[in-house]
């Protein structure tokens, strides 16, 4: 390996983390490296002082430029959108080096309440812990402007949090008792499981039935998945595996051979506050790709 091709590999964990935080899917983060690879190759890297901070540069930039696009793609989007998992123990499990409770999709989710801009500076100086000077001058602005956008960054984020901090063991617990629910499912016992302010945002991207609008409300969720579990419960067998994805847990739902659902949850230790449904085939892709069905067999 030359030397231009080993520095860009030593950086490409921070670089792949920054690209997929900014981004919120692993195919996007992707093409960004392979841009900045591209830019990194044709650069004389002898004339460089700090390959590291060109490097952070140009892949902040060229996540930047693709961040705005893909924002206005998503505006119409079809229904909710979800960001997509990284595909657990494969591909790129050097990202979760970089502070794995900034990995979690619940967060990543939250981090679309901000701009383009606001999003980039906070990675920048909150995650990988780059001084205001620093993430200034990777994003082309004056200091000042970098600490105001930290600064909404924050508020932002502060009014969109979770009104609980609960670890990976009560979440799994959570989603242990769903498992259980959904296998005998009763209106009562599924209503149980959700706080009354609950919340249920489902990704389908109009390529499979999902709900279009967020649901609210314990009643509501539990008629919801009352309905699934009967309706799916007739003519398959729905499947789930407990697993990990991003750094927190998350739940495989299986109809028959097919991997139909990545849920994951925010709870507040004994009801589940949110849950979110990643449904879209797309998204879903690379995870069927080294998953097997039958692993599915442990909870049912």
């Amino acid at each position: 390996m030359d030397t231009q091709t080993a520095l860009f590999q030593q950086h490409r964990p921070r670089l792949f983390g920054l690209a997929y935080r900014m981004l919120g899917t692993p195919t996007d983060a992707e093409d960004v490296l392979h841009d900045a690879w591209l830019r990194w190759h044709a650069q004389d890297i002898d004339a460089l002082d700090e390959p590291e901070a060109w490097l952070v540069t140009v892949t902040t930039r060229l996540a930047l430029d693709r961040l705005r696009r893909a924002r206005t793609e998503r505006e119409h989007y079809t229904g909710p959108w979800l960001p997509e998992p990284l595909v657990p123990d494969a591909e790129q499990p050097e990202a979760e080096l970089e502070r794995g409770e900034t990995l979690t999709l619940s967060f990543l989710l939250l981090l679309e309440r901000l701009s383009p801009e606001e999003r980039a500076a906070f990675l920048l100086r909150e995650v990988f812990d780059y001084s205001h000077a620093e993430a200034a001058a990777i994003l082309g602005i004056a200091e000042d402007a970098c600490r105001q956008r930290v600064h909404r960054a924050k508020a932002r984020l502060r009014e969109g949090r979770p009104r609980f901090n609960v670890d990976a063991r009560a979440q799994r617990r959570m989603l242990e008792r769903f498992v259980a629910a959904m296998s005998e499912p009763s209106l009562d016992a599924l209503r149980a499981l959700f706080a009354e302010d609950a919340i249920q945002i489902s990704d389908g991207g109009g390529v499979v039935r999902a709900t279009l609008r967020p649901l609210y409300g314990a009643e509501r969720l539990a008629r919801l998945y009352l309905q699934i579990a009967s309706n799916l419960g007739r003519r398959y067998r729905l499947r789930y595996e407990l697993t990990t994805l991003n750094a927190a847990p998350a739940l495989l739902m299986w109809t028959g051979d097919t991997l139909s659902s990545v849920l994951w949850l925010d709870c507040d230790g004994e009801r589940i506050t949110s849950m979110h449904s990643l449904r879209h085939p797309g998204k879903l892709r690379r995870l069927l790709a080294v998953t097997k069905p039958a692993a599915a067999a442990s909870l049912h």
